[in-house]
């Protein structure tokens, strides 16, 4: 019984949120031409469940490049109208278009000569009527057995107000780079904006033996650096190869007097494979991924610049 009430309820709302998909027209787009024209701020506002829409838009508008604030019309009837300029774009959430609260800015509202859009389940209602661009958001009927709990309603008006904003986004050419400037502390802001400079291992950290360097030295340099690598420098300083835990596996089945006088540059592997400090952290966790390696060595302008291991990419949430 309660998996197919569930059901019922998933159903009845996908429902409504088709049916406004298929009702939208020219007043969609116009009202994302008003909101592009917008000069000041999208001030989303609604009552009660309304309200909690009005305040996710608001939130999904400001991290998608469009300035937003929500402003609860309580509050606006006792002063906080003030946060509205005649630059700004006022979007009222109402099913009814009848909400007391939201009716009394109406007045502040149009002679401050902000704009209006509303999203209402009434065209004909006194908030559709006074608007400059009216989004029918009307529902057959609520998911509620009792057709009274705001469920599909609230549902559609939400998926709308996505609409615009992901319009709006499309519209303003937004891109990973300016989101992840809106989510900086973030997993995304990290993906998106986290360089391998700031994470990578530098100067006395680099594990590095000269390629003449015996066996022994490059041994004691990853045990003392513990990054279960070391790379190998030429005479002029240039990276040449590198040393790993699977290198020295590998070469024991060599004679035990093989290895002992064995020289880093016989050891090594060469071309070891590198990335750019100032590339994105989460490249190099990708180009990890598809070498199947656990360390990159980074190069600033040519310049050994430092090493970045896989456990500094999960420390820092990238995987």
């Amino acid at each position: 019984m309660m998996l197919e009430q569930a059901r019922e309820v998933l159903i009845l709302e996908a429902e409504a949120i088709r049916a406004v998909a298929d009702r939208l027209d020219a007043r969609f787009e116009e009202a994302v031409r008003v909101l592009l024209a917008c000069q000041g701020r999208v001030v989303a506002t609604g009552m009660g469940k309304s309200g909690l829409i009005a305040q996710k838009v608001a939130a999904t508008l400001a991290s998608t490049g469009t300035p937003s604030l929500f402003l609860h019309p309580g509050d606006g009837s006792h002063g906080d109208l003030g946060m509205v300029t005649q630059q700004d774009v006022v979007l009222a959430f109402s099913n009814s278009g009848e909400t007391e609260e939201v009716l009394a800015l109406l007045p502040v509202i149009k002679r401050l000569g902000a704009g209006l859009i509303s999203l209402v389940g009434e065209l004909d209602s006194t908030l559709g009527r006074m608007s400059d661009v009216a989004l029918d958001v009307s529902v057959a009927r609520e998911a509620c057995p009792l057709n009274l709990a705001p469920t599909s309603s609230t549902t559609a008006a939400l998926a709308l107000g996505d609409a615009l904003a992901v319009a709006l986004l499309t519209a303003r050419g937004f891109d990973e780079e300016r989101f992840a400037l809106f989510h900086p502390g973030g997993s995304l802001g990290r993906k998106l904006l986290l360089t391998v400079r700031r994470v990578m291992h530098a100067g006395e950290e680099i594990p590095l033996v000269d390629e003449n360097a015996p066996l022994r030295e490059a041994l004691l340099e990853m045990t003392a650096k513990r990054l279960g690598l070391t790379g190998v420098r030429s005479a002029d300083g240039a990276l040449v190869g590198v040393i790993t835990d699977g290198d020295l596996r590998r070469h024991l089945e060599w004679e035990a007097e093989g290895v002992l006088s064995a020289t880093a540059k016989q050891m090594m592997t060469r071309n070891p494979k590198t990335i750019e400090a100032d590339a994105l952290a989460a490249e190099a966790l990708r180009v990890m991924q598809q070498g199947q390696i656990t360390s990159l060595f980074v190069m600033d302008r040519g310049a050994l610049a430092g090493v970045v291991h896989l456990h500094d990419l999960l420390r820092a949430g990238l995987a």
